[in-house]
């Protein structure tokens, strides 16, 4: 029987599929690493100076010096104060979806099951626990708090993305729910005015946390007394 023989094209393919991929040089690697360690430690920075001093008051060389880097470097990755102020605003959205992303998206799809209002009043305690972690818990947010707080009190110019990505989806995602143990299925303005609520109570141990510490005498929110928050919280939804 003759051997076949491949057509000289797919021999010209083969041969072209074979060729190794050239590799990345070792210093392209490295500077794209350090790039990125520079990016993000300037965000870090930023995002403290900003909390503290507002947009206003921050100054690019105060955070240019305190992340250790010079003024063209900040503008090369961010183009100036504000491209660096709204970015502090996407990095504080996307910190805020990767905490809470799993038990919202959990929450949407029972949402659209046919689930009673027992099933949604569960939904809507872990929504609040990942939420209290989220505001009370981590060590990290407290690097960005006073951000979010001054375009609470002070639209700023990342108000609208912290509008978009942050506060309306979670006030949305709560107020459906809520108006599911209410026996609505279309999401009522009595819904969302109780999520506002729920989420005012916890904002009291979050931007009033001076205060609050200070009424019950504890030392701080951590551990034990933010379970006793979340507990409070899970009391209040049981009253709805």
């Amino acid at each position: 029987m003759p051997q076949r023989t491949r057509p000289r094209s797919a021999k010209r393919a083969l041969k072209v599929r074979s060729k190794k991929l050239p590799r990345v040089p070792k210093a392209a690697v490295d500077g794209y690493q350090k790039g990125k360690e520079t990016r993000t430690r300037i965000l870090e920075v930023a995002l403290k100076t900003f909390g503290n001093e507002g947009f206003k008051g921050a100054t690019t060389r105060q955070i240019a010096d305190d992340a250790g880097v010079n003024l063209p470097a900040l503008k090369y990755y961010f183009g100036g104060k504000e491209g660096l102020y709204l970015a502090c605003a996407h990095e504080i959205a996307a910190r805020y979806g990767r905490l809470m992303l799993p038990v919202a998206n959990t929450a949407h799809a029972a949402l659209a099951s046919q689930m009673d209002a027992a099933s949604a009043r569960k939904h809507i305690k872990l929504v609040f626990a990942a939420l209290a972690e989220f505001l009370l818990g981590t060590s990290e947010t407290r690097l960005w708090r006073l951000f979010v707080q001054r375009e609470m009190a002070n639209p700023g110019p990342a108000f609208e993305i912290l509008y978009s990505q942050l506060w309306k989806p979670g006030v949305e995602l709560s107020a459906a729910l809520i108006s599911r143990v209410l026996g609505q299925q279309a999401t009522t303005q009595e819904g969302r005015l109780r999520a506002l609520l729920l989420i005012s109570s916890l904002a009291a141990f979050d931007t009033g946390s001076h205060v609050a510490v200070r009424v019950l005498g504890w030392p701080d929110l951590r551990e034990e007394r933010l379970e006793l928050v979340k507990k409070a919280i899970h009391d209040q939804i049981d009253l709805i």
